[in-house]
């Protein structure tokens, strides 16, 4: 079934994430930052919706640092507890002092300090993930809130992957709930999706 070849993929990628060298994944998540960087849409955003990685997933903390340094908004998702939980974004201009672990141990606004933000208001996305093919499919860690976030956007919001060359695969299964990026940049490259609306891929 779909769901399982999903759940094999997410089991076989994660394995391979978390066995290379951590120094090797420190100099690849140094050159997924500078790809991130030199982006147009990056540079040239007021605000922007990133991760804060847990785990093997690259590091984007330096890259965030630079950005509130620059007076960019930063925001960070937070898991709401609603029933089914859904993602909220608040701004950042601390990450050490503005976040605290959530669900999963994820880092998160602190719900003391939080002011919930408006996903509307976002110009880019750096999105995180398990798995990605080259039509922008994506595979996350099963809870459905990047698929129910993204179509949430102005239309047209860039939606960035973040991730290793190896955490690209052949071709992701998909369902009509899925929603895909438009680009995913990775220490070996940048693939670039078709443009898309923040619809149902």
């Amino acid at each position: 079934m779909l769901q399982e070849k999903k759940a094999q993929i997410r089991r076989d990628v994660i394995a391979q994430r978390d066995a290379v060298d951590p120094a090797d994944r420190t100099r690849a998540a140094a050159a997924v930052r500078g790809r991130l960087a030199a982006r147009d849409d990056v540079r040239s955003a007021r605000t922007l919706l990133a991760f804060a990685a847990f785990g093997s997933e690259v590091d984007l903390d330096p890259l965030l640092e630079d950005l509130i340094a620059r007076g960019v908004g930063v925001f960070l998702p937070f898991v709401e507890r609603l029933v089914p939980p859904d993602l909220g974004i608040a701004r950042i201009k601390d990450l050490h002092a503005d976040l605290t672990p959530g669900r999963m141990g994820i880092r998160e606004p602190d719900p003391s300090r939080r002011r919930a933000a408006r996903v509307d208001r976002i110009d880019v996305v750096l999105a995180p993930g398990v798995a990605f093919d080259t039509s922008g499919r994506r595979i996350g860690y099963g809870g459905g809130f990047y698929d129910r976030l993204i179509p949430r956007l102005r239309p047209g919001t860039p939606v960035i992957a973040a991730a290793y060359a190896l955490q690209v695969v052949p071709e992701v299964p998909e369902t009509s709930h899925d929603v895909r990026v438009d680009a995913v940049v990775t220490e070996s490259g940048t693939i670039t999706v078709r443009p898309r609306t923040h619809g149902r891929a």
